[in-house]
């Protein structure tokens, strides 16, 4: 049977307090089941907008999506951990990653280190928490137990490994890193994704309980003329054909009935149950919430 539908609202636009509660309550008005921050340089701050998300709702849950490990000292980030989850009332969900924007590291005066440098230092970083925060003597602790949900975002071998071992949930981008373009990344096929899940079942067979599978959403398009609405991708995208580009798993586009039927198609095909819809999309996005609730 397959797992019931989680959906997360990322608000990647920073706003002063009162904006800032306003579009947090709408989220939670909308639907949504999980509000969440990114970790970006010229976005909000994670931890500090996720307590005023908390002041603002009552029942969504509260995550970051994903903190770039790269930015963070595990005993300091422990202690932000420890604190937000106490202030948000136990509704925090960590995600973390190994970051992938170079610029951004040059920019706050860190290192960058090579792919593999930067997953021993997220295999680092969990193990770290994992120590700290199930410690009885750590000051403050959280308030979840045994610990608060991890969420990991993972395409590569290594990292998928490591989001076997130890992620509660895990988050596929349906892209992967790529120096050239803008946003620091390039999208891959349906059928490059498919591998992607299968190696990640592969390494997670032995768990005792499977994981949530996360996708992030890229663009959420309500239109009767799918083509004409995805050819602009294409030309950011060359390497993709026309096919393709309409069968992509990060991109919603179509009628209202054929977009629920392609997150229907998408949760059996690679078992995405808890889809997360970037800012600028989640009113678009809203009534196929209210169509797949519960489902």
């Amino acid at each position: 049977m397959p797992r019931p539908f989680r959906f997360g609202a990322s608000l990647i636009e920073p706003a002063p307090a009162e904006e800032w509660r306003a579009k947090c309550r709408r989220v939670e008005e909308l639907g949504y089941d999980v509000l969440l921050v990114p970790d970006h340089l010229g976005m909000p701050a994670p931890f500090p907008a996720l307590v005023a998300a908390a002041e603002a709702t009552e029942r969504p849950r509260l995550g970051t999506f994903v903190l770039n490990a790269g930015f963070w000292n595990p005993a300091l980030l422990a202690r932000e951990v420890a604190t937000t989850d106490a202030l948000t009332g136990g509704r925090l969900e960590l995600g973390l990653g190994t970051g992938y924007v170079r610029a951004e590291h040059e920019t706050a005066g860190l290192p960058w280190g090579s792919p593999g440098e930067r997953v021993a230092h997220l295999r680092r970083t969990i193990e770290e928490l994992d120590r700290l925060l199930g410690s009885q003597e750590h000051r403050p602790g959280p308030v979840q137990q045994p610990r608060v949900p991890l969420l990991i975002g993972a395409n590569g071998d290594r990292m998928l490994e490591l989001t076997a071992e130890h992620a509660d949930i895990a988050a596929f981008t349906g892209a992967r890193p790529a120096a050239q373009s803008p946003t620091g990344l390039t999208p891959i096929t349906a059928d490059e994704l498919d591998e992607r899940v299968g190696r990640y079942r592969e390494l997670a067979q032995g768990r005792e309980e499977p994981a949530e599978l996360n996708l992030l959403i890229q663009m959420v398009i309500v239109t009767e003329d799918r083509e004409a609405a995805v050819r602009p991708l294409l030309e950011r995208a060359p390497h993709l054909t026309l096919a393709q580009a309409l069968e992509l798993p990060l991109l919603l586009i179509g009628t209202f009935e054929e977009i629920v039927t392609q997150v229907l198609a998408q949760r059996e095909r690679y078992g995405f149950s808890y889809l997360t819809v970037l800012e600028p999309y989640i009113e678009a996005f809203a009534p196929v919430i209210a169509e797949l609730k519960g489902r």
